[in-house]
């Protein structure tokens, strides 16, 4: 675990032990990494959803260790055992420099996504609305909108704050490295996704905060501005089937407000 927190932090991403855990748990035999000298420098990991699709995240290399090839070994390795479990689709989040590396194992962009940041106290905090209350997962109402079985994820992600308002969608929050992080969120409406936001600010107030969400959901830049968030980062969402002729899975971006994190989708 020092050598994986050392990775992220290295890289300034916002994992904490309790990331690293939950994703370690979420894909016991299929994460990998590759040791020198008695030390993890590189990783890669691929959590399931069903046999639908694997999520690619934490691709990480120590910088004294790049150069090396060790993200493309491990991504050649990684994909190969995704490809042997039967499971249809693979995608990931790349950012400006991971995806050339991407496109030359044949994944396709599909859409950009961006994190958007707020510095502590330059917003409201928000209130818990009386319509918000606590949130137990539906393993029914998520698939729709993000287009995989992710239950699993989403019930370990519960465990650190979740909240729904009946009929319209739900939110997640938790904290983070270097910021708490709202999402996923996933919601009908834009009224509906402010009650959820300002329950999640309520629960971290002043705090630095990120929020990583589709720039095509015109709804979800709209509450981000309304609410003192800046763009911070720009990625883009890929992906490729495992075998030629795989339908592509259905997706609703329109209503995720909020995506669950780049090593989660």
């Amino acid at each position: 675990m020092p050598d994986l927190m050392e990775l992220s932090r290295r890289a300034g991403w916002n994992q904490t032990t309790a990331d690293w855990e939950r994703t370690l748990t979420l894909c016991p035999e299929s994460a990998f990494g590759i040791e020198e000298d008695g030390h993890v420098v590189s990783t890669t990991t691929a959590i399931r959803y069903a046999n639908d699709l694997a999520w690619i995240g934490m691709v990480l290399t120590h910088p004294e260790h790049r150069g090396k090839g060790n993200a493309k070994k491990l991504m050649d390795h990684t994909l190969k055992h995704v490809a042997a479990t039967g499971t249809r689709w693979v995608k990931l989040d790349a950012t400006a420099e991971g995806r050339p590396l991407y496109q030359k194992f044949g994944f396709v962009d599909e859409c950009p996504v961006e994190r958007w940041k707020r510095a502590a106290g330059k917003g409201p905090n928000g209130d818990r609305h009386p319509l918000v209350h606590d949130y137990v997962v539906d393993p029914s109402f998520d698939r729709a909108y993000f287009g995989a079985y992710r239950v699993p994820l989403l019930n370990a992600l519960a465990k650190q704050g979740a909240a729904f308002v009946v009929g319209y969608g739900y939110a997640m929050g938790r904290p983070g490295e270097v910021a708490a992080y709202f999402g996923p969120c996933v919601v009908g409406t834009r009224e509906a996704a402010r009650k959820l936001l300002e329950w999640f600010l309520s629960r971290f107030p002043n705090q630095d905060l990120y929020w990583d969400l589709f720039p095509e959901n015109s709804d979800a830049v709209q509450l981000a501005i309304d609410y003192g968030f800046e763009p911070a980062r720009h990625l883009t969402r890929m992906g490729m089937p495992t075998r030629k002729g795989e339908t592509p899975l259905l997706k609703n971006n329109s209503s995720v407000f909020a995506i669950a994190g780049f090593e989660y989708g």
